[in-house]
């Protein structure tokens, strides 16, 4: 019998969900990018996959929004990490999940990792499969189907849902037996239109989420198989080599899917991974978005108008803040001064927020400054701590009036939000080692002043 299909909603979306078992554990498994919950259970391998795991686990089974019974979204929508990272937490807290184990391959191990980082209060550990930090045109499945990543979305578009870009890299192992072929296949093409799996594969050559690794401090079990078609090998390594302590397993095969080739292998690393996790400890350490913001030349500005009339228009300009932080789910740490120093649990999210708080700033004839970056962050009663605060407070320094900077880890990780980017070089930070890479959002208006 299979379980019933519910729905958690998110952003005004339905996300369709499942769940099967009753083991001790959680486990919410996002099986890559291309999911339907009911076809699913009529491929007969991916079906005994996912019973496997519910035998020693409480299985929670998702479409991502634009993928098989979830809202579909706009023609060329990119769905953020973020966004990603929404749906799990809408499905969690349908299903009745307070914290849970994240499984996930490709576009979903970058988003359960994200998730780990951000949300570590409702990880209880973190597997990925088959996940890059970063893919690159050259290598891989773009590789296999084509010379440049523009021909091979092509031929993606061209020829989806058949064998050739489907299944002869995905899972080889399938490509002999007819019957699970046939139901891979309509798997596949009632999952995603044929333009939904350009974008989707499109937006998965736009992540890169290396930054992210060091700020993962749940339990981490890592397994890649060493011939992978899609995924190189030494991706899985890297993911590995970037997490602390998280034990890394290389399984022989060339089949991409989880569930395809020698399933039993990965089956017996996670219940024994699972065997190994111990009680839930508190993570003061978490993955934010710091946002500063600074009125330019207030001195001047103060003394033009007075103590007075300034002191009034700052009031007017915080209150305005304020009602954008709570529309954007932003956080208030400190008010110091002309600054606002704030946090956000998505980078994209930040980014709109700041765009409503520099024009609400403008239209009380205030110009102001901004610099985001995302990075780890020690939260206290005593507020927010650690070297990502510094760098923040360095780049919103760097801005012009109207401008918005940001680190090169925020413009890697809103992939498919459409927001766009200037390049403003590198700059060395007082204080922060190595030098960053620093953007300017596009629409921001800053001074023509280069780094």
């Amino acid at each position: 019998m299979t379980p019933t299909t519910k729905y958690a909603r998110t952003d005004n979306v339905n996300i369709a969900y499942q769940v099967l078992g009753d083991g001790p554990i959680d486990l919410v498994l996002s099986p890559g990018w291309v999911t339907h919950l009911e076809l699913a259970w009529d491929v007969p391998p991916m079906a005994r996959f996912v019973r496997r795991l519910a035998e020693f686990s409480r299985l929670v089974l998702f479409d991502k929004r634009g993928v098989g019974l979830s809202d579909r979204v706009a023609p060329g929508e990119l769905p953020t990490l973020e966004q990603r990272m929404d749906e799990v937490r809408a499905v969690m807290d349908a299903a009745g999940s307070e914290r849970a184990v994240l499984m996930g391959s490709v576009g979903g191990g970058a988003m359960s990792g994200l998730f780990a980082a951000t949300y570590p209060e409702r990880t209880r550990a973190l597997i990925l499969y088959g996940t890059p930090v970063r893919m690159e045109p050259g290598t891989g499945l773009v590789a296999r189907l084509a010379n440049t990543l523009d021909a091979a979305l092509d031929r993606i578009e061209r020829e989806w849902g058949t064998e050739g870009v489907c299944v002869s890299f995905w899972a080889p192992s399938l490509v002999a037996d007819e019957e699970v072929k046939r139901a891979f296949l309509r798997l596949n093409r009632s999952s995603v239109s044929p333009g939904s799996a350009r974008v989707l594969l499109q937006m998965g050559y736009q992540v890169d989420w290396e930054a992210v690794l060091p700020a993962i401090h749940v339990p981490t079990l890592v397994l890649h198989r060493t011939d992978d078609l899609v995924v190189p090998v030494d991706q899985g390594r890297k993911v590995a080599e970037g997490i602390q302590g998280a034990k890394y397993v290389e399984l022989p095969g060339s089949d991409h899917m989880m569930w395809a080739g020698d399933q039993d292998a990965i089956i017996r690393e996670v219940e024994s991974f699972l065997g190994t996790i111990g009680s839930p400890h508190r993570e003061s350490r978490v993955l934010t978005t710091i946002l500063f913001t600074d009125i330019v030349e207030s001195t001047e500005a103060a003394v033009r108008l007075g103590d007075s009339r300034w002191r009034d228009l700052v009031d007017e300009h915080r209150r305005q803040v304020r009602r954008q932080l709570l529309r954007y789910r932003g956080h208030e740490i400190e008010t110091a001064g002309d600054s606002f120093l704030a946090t956000f649990d998505g980078p994209a999210r930040a980014i709109e927020c700041t765009r409503e708080v520099i024009d609400s700033a403008a239209s009380l004839d205030i110009a102001l400054r901004a610099g985001l970056h995302t990075g780890e962050s020690e939260v206290t009663p005593e507020g927010l701590h650690g070297i990502a605060v510094h760098l923040a407070a360095r780049v919103v320094a760097m801005a012009g009036p109207g401008e918005i900077l940001v680190t090169s880890t925020v413009k890697d990780l809103v992939a498919g939000s459409g927001i766009s980017f200037r390049d403003r070089g590198s700059a060395t930070l007082k204080g922060i080692p190595g030098e960053q890479r620093i953007f300017a959002v596009d629409g921001s208006n800053g001074s023509a002043a280069r780094l």
